[in-house]
């Protein structure tokens, strides 16, 4: 028998059964910290940039709430969840960085580490895509689970 709940008797791939867990409530808060730039940052006025795209900011977070929506389908193994709530914070931390904080709340069967995960990857790769023409030296430096609660067990990564 496999360790690995996603891979069955014959060493296949599948989805985890989770038909006779209980529902419980579950949170999970990823983090992505961002190198931008002295240039990037220096146009930003009360925490938003505006650019021919739009709102950089307000954008890259409406961009991260559809990707949690959407990470069954992006992720294989993960399932159709009805998510209660995401709630999406930017912090500009100094001259050179941001910070990304996504929060993602269930009631359900499985958790929302993957959804949190996926909304702070796509919030910054949207606030990469919309600050491309100020400069292309930007880098995604770490994505991380920093929370999970529900659940077997609860993390707290800090």
């Amino acid at each position: 028998m496999s360790e690995f709940s996603h891979i069955n008797k014959k060493n296949q791939p599948k989805m985890v059964n989770v038909g006779d867990k209980q529902i419980t409530k579950r949170n999970a808060i990823a983090k992505a910290t961002m190198f931008l730039g002295e240039e990037i940052i220096s146009h930003f006025q009360n925490n938003e940039l505006i650019t021919k795209k739009g709102p950089v900011f307000q954008t890259a977070i409406i961009a991260g709430i559809q990707a949690v929506k959407k990470t069954s389908d992006l992720i294989p193994m993960c399932h159709p969840l009805l998510i209660n709530g995401v709630d999406i914070d930017i912090d500009i931390v100094d001259n050179e960085h941001i910070e990304i904080f996504c929060t993602v709340t269930v009631e359900g069967k499985t958790g929302v580490e993957m959804e949190a995960l996926t909304g702070a990857n796509i919030t910054a790769l949207t606030v990469y895509d919309m600050c491309k023409a100020i400069s292309q030296t930007m880098v995604i430096k770490e994505v991380k689970l920093i929370e999970k609660s529900g659940g077997k067990s609860d993390i707290k990564n800090g």
